[in-house]
Formats: C-alpha cells, structure tokens, sequence
C-alpha cells in the first residue's frame, strides 16, 4: 500500500490570524477528521489513515495551540469546529464529509449540526452522543490518559482491550507504526491544555443547542463506530438514541477499545469507505 501518511507534507494555513498545521493526502471526496484528546498530527496509526485515503482525500489538523498549530485551544468546541471548517473554505472544498475520534467525534457532531448544507456525511468513532449520557468515564481512563507522558502500558489500557492478547499485540503493532514520525515533546502535556479539552465536552454534554434533539430530523448520513469495552465513551451511550435518529448506523466491534481504529485500522476504514462512497 502506498504510505500518504509517511509522505505527506505538514502545511499551514492562517485561520483568523493564526497558523494552523494540516495535511490533506489520498485521492476521492474530501473528509475532515478531527483528532483526540492530546492528539497531534502524527498521533493517527498510519495504516488507518492510509486505508482511508485509497478512497477519499483525507485532511487532519492540529488544534489551536496543539502540535505544530499556533494560537490557543478555544474552551468552546463549536469555535474548534468551526476551525475545521474554515480550514475547509481554505482548501476550496465547498462540500465534504467529517470524521472525529474521542473528543474529535464531539467536535465532528458540532460542525455537521452547524454546517448541514456543507457536512454530508459524518463518521463518529470511540465517541459520545452531545447531552447526558449514562454511563461515566471508567476512572482507569483518568488515572492513565492524564499522565504527562504515556507509554505502551498507558495505550494499551486506554485505547485497547487489555484483557484480549490479539488485542495486546495490535496495540504493540500501533505503537510501533505511529512511534515511526511522532514527537512525543509535542503531544499536550500540562494540565492546563487538559482543563481546554475538559470544558469543550462540557459544552456539548449541557447541549445549549439540542443538537441531540436534531437527531430526530437529521437527514446527513452518520456512522458511529464502537468497541465493546470503550472505558471512556462507552457504547451503551447511544443506545437510548439509536430508535430516534432514522439517519443513523451503528456498529459495534468485538473485544476493542477506545482505539477500535487502531487495533483494526483496514478493517475500520474499510467500514468508513463504504459508508462514505456508497448511495443509501
């Protein structure tokens, strides 16, 4: 497979006065995805993002303040969105398709429900639904994903299903392919930068905008994708929505994690391909 990930260039586009790192790589319609807490531009697994460019242009960024990005991450994720969004305007890209991962799929429900006319599809990975969820963070999650630095241990808890040794040695082979480009000294690291991520879920957990609600009515296309045992967005969050969103799918994956995406990254963008090229 030809790597887009290894070969793409990092490229700055000022939104707002402020320069902001991205790469846009692959060939087919344009997706938008939006990163996770603490992640930067080379904290995606290769293989996946790579899988996802065989069929679509795929374009990430870093955040405001995050990375290689300049300015400050905003405590409002509707501004975070619309970063993206802008971005987007940049790039000439009148019509696209978002995706988000963790935070990044809160962020990525934000731009489709601000942007329906732009937003056609979005893809929502290792996510929770906007408003009050049932099920909490497991505090495993905190105790590991808020240490300065992580290691192999630290992922493989977080990210991973740690009980499944298949599941152990993908999370191996992850770190393995992402430790090829990543500079750890640039990944979010004070308590500071944490509390910014913390307050934007807030904003869509009280859900001034009831973008829950719009659900009902939604007419973009939405696939949500899960493990089974997510200790931090866990998949039994969308269950009460399921029955009232009429353009949403789900699926739920066996034995993975938080990072379902890394642990099966062929597999997960062969899903999203086909989401996103097929008329339904």
């Amino acid at each position: 497979m030809n790597s887009f990930f290894s070969n793409a260039e990092t490229k700055f586009s000022t939104i707002d006065g402020v320069k902001i790192a991205y790469r846009n790589f692959g060939s087919g319609f344009p997706v938008l995805v939006y990163n996770r807490f603490r992640g930067i531009l080379d904290t995606w697994d290769p293989l996946f993002l790579d899988s996802l460019a065989t069929n679509n242009t795929v374009v990430i960024f870093d955040y405001p303040g995050i990375g290689d990005s300049e300015g400050e991450l905003s405590s409002d994720i509707l501004e975070v969105a619309l970063v993206g969004i802008k971005l987007m305007t940049g790039l000439k890209y009148d019509l696209f398709h978002v995706a988000g991962w963790s935070y990044g799929g809160l962020v990525a429900q934000a731009a489709l429900f601000l942007n329906l006319d732009r937003v056609l599809k979005a893809v929502l990975i290792g996510t929770n639904p906007p408003g009050e969820n049932l099920v909490p963070f497991d505090p495993v999650f905190f105790e590991r994903a808020l240490k300065p630095v992580n290691d192999l241990e630290d992922e493989t808890i977080v990210f991973f299903e740690p009980t499944n040794q298949k599941s152990r040695e993908a999370s191996q082979h992850s770190f393995d392919r992402i430790a090829k480009r990543l500079d750890r000294s640039k990944v979010p690291s004070t308590q500071d930068k944490f509390q910014k991520y913390f307050d934007g879920s807030a904003v869509m957990k009280k859900d001034a905008q009831n973008f829950r609600g719009q659900y009902e009515t939604l007419s973009n296309a939405v696939l949500v994708i899960s493990g089974d045992h997510d200790i931090s967005f866990a998949v039994e969050n969308w269950f009460p929505l399921l029955q009232k969103a009429p353009s949403m799918q789900h699926i739920i994956v066996n034995a993975t994690g938080h990072g379902l995406q890394h642990q099966h990254p062929k597999l997960i963008a062969g899903y999203i391909n086909l989401f996103l090229n097929t008329d339904f």
